[in-house]
């Protein structure tokens, strides 16, 4: 007779705050990932709460009855921007692992009280920078490590969307309180994170100039952020809520002494998008192929990751520190930034 295998640890998880993100992505990646299983969702609005098609899990519209749930080991954290710190304090004293939305705060003296109340409880921390996992930006990474690319020069980004101040009945993300700006502190937090990982480099400094032109509200709705790397290449980010969704808006493009690459469509919640090098030399343009067993969910890529790492005992890819750092970096950059006019 044959021994049966012992199943696979799978580590619990709970998510707060059941927008479209953890309704389209998160909750999806935690039902398909081999190494954790949702137990519980948890959000304000109990309606829209029980719409949220999942079995077998328990739902709440409180944190702590999350928290007192001795199933739930992680907890993902999907609400306004303006509650990360506090649920994050809230989750770590109950012992539960932390994976929190972008930004990770509204301001760095907020993550590093996140960082702190983790570490004192000794459980894991990340922030979600989903972009990071997407298959062609891993890709990439390993591209530019081998040299391929040569010298990288110049990284630009242009990740943007069309969101209208009636995009949802309840759109917080133009609210100054609970979001703490508009589509700079949303959309900017990706690329300046993509980049640094991709590159293997970190920002020195970063500087930016916000506007609102199209759409009446009181945040940004664009921005560009402009800076340069240690390695003294330079970076481009151009964020915008003001772009129409018809438009090619989300392109990540290097450009290094031995080749370009440009990455389309990859830039997203969405597996898929194309990835391309050009030839320095001969102009010549060659497409980089992706398997199907890459090129998946970077919502579940980035789920499995942090599981295993709890699972497994060992640190996160990225300390929690350096998360601090980029939102110090995006303040300052706020605050020196030539201010928004008024849109017409």
């Amino acid at each position: 007779m044959f021994e049966a295998k012992p199943k696979a640890k799978r580590l619990g998880w709970a998510v707060v705050g059941c927008g479209w993100v953890a309704r389209d992505y998160v909750i999806p990646a935690l039902q398909g990932a081999s190494n954790a299983r949702l137990v519980a969702l948890c959000d304000a609005n109990a309606e829209a709460l029980m719409r949220i098609p999942a079995d077998d899990v328990n739902r709440y519209t409180a944190l702590g009855s999350v928290l007192a749930d001795k199933d739930v080991q992680a907890v993902y954290i999907a609400t306004p921007n303006h509650l990360h710190a506090a649920m994050t304090e809230a989750c770590a004293a109950a012992g539960k692992h932390v994976l929190c939305e972008k930004p990770m705060a509204v301001t760095p003296r907020e993550g590093l009280r996140m960082v702190s109340a983790c570490q004192r409880a000794g459980v894991h921390y990340a922030t979600a920078f989903d972009q990071r996992h997407h298959a062609a930006h891993r890709k990439l990474r390993t591209l530019v490590k081998e040299g391929v690319l040569g010298t990288i020069t110049q990284a630009r980004i242009h990740y943007a969307c069309w969101l209208p101040e009636d995009w949802t009945p309840d759109n917080w993300r133009i609210d100054p309180e609970q979001a703490g700006g508009g589509a700079m502190i949303d959309l900017a937090p990706h690329g300046l994170d993509l980049l640094e990982v991709i590159l293997g480099d970190e920002w020195e400094s970063l500087t930016a100039m916000t506007q609102r032109r199209v759409h009446c509200y009181a945040v940004d709705d664009g921005a560009v952020l402009m800076g340069q790397f240690k390695s003294g290449a330079l970076g481009l980010l151009q964020v915008a809520y003001n772009c129409p969704d018809a438009y090619p808006r989300r392109t990540l493009e290097l450009i290094g002494t031995r080749a370009r690459a440009l990455a389309y469509k990859t830039m997203g919640q969405t597996p898929g998008g194309s990835l391309s090098l050009i030839d320095a030399k001969t102009g010549e343009e060659t497409w980089v192929p992706l398997s199907p067993e890459e090129d998946r969910s970077p919502f579940l890529q980035q789920v499995e990751v942090f599981s295993t790492c709890v699972l497994e005992g060992r640190p996160q890819p990225f300390a929690p520190e350096r998360d601090v750092r980029l939102v110090g970096l995006l303040t300052q950059a706020t605050q020196a930034g030539k201010a928004f006019p008024p849109c017409h």
